[in-house]
């Protein structure tokens, strides 16, 4: 409950960003004109951090779907992850708007794949009454307290990456751009929220919990079953976990070109 206050608060704050800052603003940007420069390169720098971590976090969940579905290519986690890398440039060198439509069409296909788990999941848990299954047992290795809810909300919250970008990247919108990255922050907090309520309720239900597999990867398991449509799933969690990559790849030289300009980044990154 208080990550979906925390999605909704976020995406309508950026709304308002998107307004005020119709040409692009980030953190970076609201930070050092609102409140000094000093807060915006400490805004730039966390962003900085958030782009190259997004990168590899993604490409690493990216890596657990695939090795989920196929245990067999668990040694070969390292090739396959620099194989995503490599997509992700060759992807990007045609340039923003021509890689936003190369990966349109998996964005749709994850949020199918996950309305579709999560509508079979909550039938399965309706013919029981709704009565969750208890996890399989794990040993306690530290007590309930402030730091293990933090260590969980943190976990949580990197469902909300990529928000950040659309307030970045407003000139690559169609006009009028405001109000079409608006509309899309919109819609992706909707979809975002829905999904994330889905996905833990069906959890919570299905009594998954970390383990050899992920848990999408269990879930997915006992919703759909072991066939063609768990492949689907685990295939569109992967690819949307390199969009999840690629919205960082997108971000960075754009927040780069900003620092850039105001003199507290190498002037090369205004090309």
């Amino acid at each position: 409950a208080v990550l979906v206050v925390l999605m909704l608060s976020v995406g309508l704050g950026y709304r308002q960003v998107i307004r005020a800052y119709p040409h692009g603003g980030g953190s970076y940007i609201v930070a050092g004109h609102e409140l000094g420069p000093n807060w915006g390169l400490l805004a730039g720098a966390g962003l900085i951090l958030d782009y190259i971590l997004t990168v590899a976090v993604s490409i690493a969940a990216g890596i657990a779907a695939v090795t989920s579905a196929i245990p067999a290519l668990t040694s070969a986690s390292v090739p396959i992850g620099l194989g995503m890398i490599l997509v992700l440039v060759l992807g990007n060198l045609r340039g923003v708007r021509a890689a936003g439509a190369l990966f349109a069409a998996p964005t749709y296909m994850f949020v199918l794949a996950i309305g579709l788990i999560v509508v079979a999941g909550l039938i399965k848990a309706g013919e029981h009454g709704f009565h969750a299954i208890p996890p399989p047992p794990h040993h306690a290795t530290e007590a309930l307290g402030v730091l293990l809810i933090l260590r969980a909300f943190s976990s949580g919250a990197t469902a909300m990456t990529g928000i950040e970008v659309i307030s970045n990247a407003v000139p690559v919108f169609e006009p009028p751009e405001a109000d079409h990255a608006r509309s899309t922050l919109s819609v992706m907090v909707t979809l975002l929220v829905s999904m994330f309520i889905g996905v833990v309720l069906v959890a919570h239900f299905d009594g998954a919990a970390p383990g050899s597999q992920t848990v999408l990867s269990q879930i997915a398991h006992r919703s759909v079953g072991s066939g063609v449509l768990y492949g689907y799933v685990q295939f569109a969690t992967t690819v949307v976990l390199l969009i999840a990559a690629n919205s960082a790849v997108n971000g960075f030289p754009r927040l780069l070109y900003f620092m850039a300009r105001d003199g507290y980044a190498p002037r090369v990154f205004l090309h």
